[in-house]
């Protein structure tokens, strides 16, 4: 490994932002050198997305063993072993591990550095025990869970989504501190697998959702038994025996939680510390590395992507700001980094996607707009698999110009791209009209919403006056 010379293009963070720019880059026939101080594949594939989309995966499987009643299938409770279900969502990061792993990019060409990264100044860092100067520098070191400022949190154990998957014993009695994505969905997994689950939520939970389309998941949430309890102070936190006791306060009432386990799914905060910033020059706040449009830092030389820069804190997000950083430093293409076109999911059952402007911020920035809107239960395959409980809405200017769209249902993960595609291309409603939809789909609900945009035409006179007049010419 080379302790001089000058390379390329100098990666710190080897998740999903950083992996992109390397693979990249390195395909361009770049020299690139590669800084991961953890695990290679970073947090969605070791703490976060991979893991809790496994424990999801099992938990449906629990659940659809108890919901047969209705196709004439006899239910029964099923028996976890929750020692194999953490071997299964072990087996899947295995499985998708090579993929990111140090001998693949190895194998591509990049000098991958298993340490640390700090800066020296502007043009160089150092990294187990090198000195590495570059052209261009990438940070992609992500970010971490943060702790709120809970009296007494900071002297009980809890979990975070980098230890929860570690767990070989299914929690008793699992208090989830945030009602958040990644709350609801712990807790509604953790509930199907035989877990007795209360979750904590100082604001309104899903809060950055629309709460129509929130409140069918939050309702599904509860019937599988989490007890959810919004708009609440945590007064103190301790030890009780071998498990936790909260004191919270709601509507002036103070009440006591008590529970073996606890989680805390309550914010992130960007992984900044130890990479001397300041002696590259670097700003950054509390939220991030201060970027501009392109995501350059205030360093010329370095960008910052994915959760380090702020924003949008999504896998998909860093995947997309490493294809931006990636055309402008190899072929000086301007870039902008926009986010109207990026979408969200939920993957609670039902799941809960978004892209775009929602209702409300869509009347503050257009003074004519049209919401459009279908039930599940207008849809043949919904009720083929009694999956009825879903909707979507999408939120139109008066001429049509699509701008979001929110949909609660089975699988509005998959529903929602086309709606992306639409926003990110400037399309008008008229295009989802034209498409063509396979029967019987859910997809159809896309369509049938985009439909409603002329429900009133028929009502219209002069619509009315064309018709008849048509047909006086037989």
């Amino acid at each position: 490994m080379s302790t001089s010379g000058k390379y390329d293009i100098c990666v710190i963070g080897a998740g999903s932002g950083g992996l992109s720019v390397a693979a990249a880059a390195a395909q361009f026939g770049q020299n690139v050198v590669l800084i991961e101080k953890g695990l290679m594949g970073g947090d969605c594939l070791n703490y976060g997305c991979v893991p809790s989309k496994a424990l999801i995966a099992a938990a449906k499987h629990a659940h659809a063993l108890r919901s047969g009643a209705e196709f004439g299938v006899t239910p029964v409770e099923p028996k976890v072993d929750f020692k194999k279900v953490h071997d299964h969502v072990k087996s899947v990061i295995a499985a998708i591990a090579p993929h990111d792993s140090q001998e693949r990019f190895e194998g591509m060409g990049v000098t991958v550095i298993r340490d640390a990264a700090s800066f020296v100044d502007g043009e160089t860092v150092k990294a187990g025990g090198e000195t590495i100067k570059a052209r261009r520098f990438v940070i992609a070191t992500g970010s971490s869970p943060a702790a709120p400022p809970i009296p007494g949190l900071d002297a009980v154990d809890y979990l975070t989504n980098e230890t929860i998957f570690d767990n070989t014993a299914l929690p008793k009695e699992l208090i989830i501190i945030g009602a958040g994505p990644i709350g609801l969905e712990m807790a509604q997994a953790h509930a199907r697998l035989g877990s007795k689950v209360t979750v904590l939520e100082a604001f309104d939970p899903l809060g950055k959702d629309d709460p129509e389309l929130a409140r069918v998941v939050l309702d599904h949430v509860q019937d599988d038994g989490v007890e959810i309890l919004s708009r609440i102070k945590i007064a103190d936190v301790r030890k009780k025996g071998r498990g936790i006791e909260i004191d919270i306060e709601q509507d002036g009432e103070a009440r006591k939680i008590t529970g073996t386990h606890l989680l805390v799914a309550a914010g992130r905060k960007p992984n900044v510390d130890g990479l001397n910033l300041e002696a590259a020059g670097i700003e950054y706040t509390r939220k991030g590395i201060t970027v501009d449009k392109g995501l350059r830092t205030t360093n010329r030389k370095v960008y910052a992507i994915g959760d380090v820069a702020g924003g949008l804190q999504f896998t998909h997000v860093a995947g997309y700001h490493a294809g931006l950083v990636v055309r402008n430093i190899l072929f000086r293409m301007p870039v902008t980094n926009k986010t109207g076109h990026i979408p969200w999911v939920t993957y609670t059952n039902p799941e809960l996607a978004h892209v775009g402007l929602g209702e409300d911020e869509a009347r503050k920035r257009h003074q004519d707009i049209k919401v459009l809107r279908w039930n599940f239960d207008e849809n043949d395959r919904a009720q083929a698999e009694r999956k009825i409980d879903g909707k979507i809405k999408v939120v139109t200017t008066g001429k049509g110009l699509i701008l979001g769209a929110t949909i609660v249902g089975p699988n509005a993960g998959e529903l929602i791209q086309p709606w992306g595609l639409a926003i990110a291309s400037g399309l008008k409603i008229k295009a989802m009209i034209d498409q063509v939809v396979a029967y019987p789909t859910l997809g159809e609900v896309n369509r049938r919403a985009a439909i409603t945009y002329y429900s009133d035409i028929t009502t219209k006179p002069f619509i009315r006056f064309v018709i008849r007049l048509m047909k006086m010419f037989g």
